[in-house]
């Protein structure tokens, strides 16, 4: 099994690392980050990137396209707050450039990478491209409001999720794009955000990575184009 892993340095992407890295299935792991990644297994092999340049992830999959297909594609990046950027309690709140750089990581990004590593997935059986979403992104889910550049975001990485696999099925069979939700964890994204959480719902990254990787296991050609939460039940988009 062959893995690429975009954002392998933050919480939940640094805890799919380690576990894909133990498991003997796994061949190989192309692990980025806009920092090095260090590779202390013989597997991973380190790449650098940055989601908001086009370029560097180009530059990444052509150094991928000689070691032979991929079978899972994970993308683990994502912004809700960044310096004075901070989730919308009102549209008073709005800013068009939280806005901006909400699609730019959250959509734009992971459509980008899409672009560029659904054509090296496995042809002749079951690959995945998966990219963590949130379930504020569910519109239809929506009955408290606020976080709107956020939210929005992620509405738009789900209808990319669907595109590509609309066109994804013409071409392998197989194959699977899909969003996931890997829940509240307890990582820098959600820490300003936890005083509200039940301690059983805040989930350490170790946890909520074995989860997903569960819920991946589990998918069908026939998932393809939808959302998934950490415990396999499907989000409305």
């Amino acid at each position: 099994m062959r893995v690429a892993l975009f954002g392998a340095t933050g919480g939940v992407g640094a805890a799919l690392l380690d576990l894909l890295a133990e498991n003997e299935g796994v061949g190989a792991i192309y692990a980025g980050s806009r920092s090095s990644v260090i590779a202390e297994r013989p597997k991973i092999t380190p790449f650098q990137f940055d989601i908001t340049r086009e370029e560097t992830i180009a530059d990444a999959a052509a150094c991928m396209s000689g070691g032979g297909p991929l079978d899972l594609v994970l993308v683990t990046t994502g912004v809700l707050h960044e310096g004075s950027m901070q989730p919308e309690k009102t549209w008073r709140d709005f800013s068009a450039d939280s806005f901006v750089h909400a699609f730019a990581v959250n959509a734009t990004g992971p459509a980008l990478i899409a672009k560029h590593m659904l054509p090296l997935l496995a042809r002749d059986r079951k690959a995945v491209f998966a990219a963590l979403s949130a379930r504020v992104g569910s519109i239809e889910d929506n009955r408290l409001g606020g976080w709107a550049s956020y939210r929005a975001s992620k509405a738009a990485l789900h209808q990319i999720v669907r595109t590509c696999a609309i066109e994804l099925a013409r071409q392998r069979k197989q194959a699977i794009c899909v969003a996931l939700h890997p829940g509240t964890v307890d990582t820098d994204l959600s820490k300003p955000f936890q005083r509200g959480v039940a301690v059983e719902k805040l989930f350490t990254p170790a946890y909520s990575a074995e989860r997903l990787l569960s819920v991946i296991d589990g998918l069908t050609p026939a998932d393809s184009g939808n959302a998934f939460a950490w415990d396999g039940a499907r989000i409305p988009f």
